[in-house]
């Protein structure tokens, strides 16, 4: 299966339908956007570390963005529970 990727940087200029989140208070995950289109969701974490994961539904993206707790919310639904690849720094 082949995939659209979607960078940090596609979301500042992607002309589809991304949904971006920055400066979320949280202390594991710095901001993310979600793709619509390609159910693609990317997230830089505070690390500095972003990863891609792929076919992650609508609802899930949306629970992400209404936790009270957003690290726990991605222990519990998203890692380990998608195909994801870790992104390249821009440095």
């Amino acid at each position: 299966m082949r995939y659209d990727i979607i960078t940090q940087a596609d979301c500042a200029a992607t002309e589809r339908k991304v949904v971006r989140f920055n400066g979320m208070p949280s202390t594991a995950i710095r901001n993310y956007c979600y793709d619509t289109a390609q159910q693609c969701l990317v997230i830089q974490f505070v690390s500095g570390q972003t990863y891609s994961y792929f076919d992650v539904p609508p609802h899930v993206a949306l629970g992400l963005a209404r936790a009270g707790s957003r690290g726990r919310y991605f222990q519990q639904h998203i890692r380990d529970q998608f195909v994801y690849r870790r992104e390249q720094s821009a440095a």
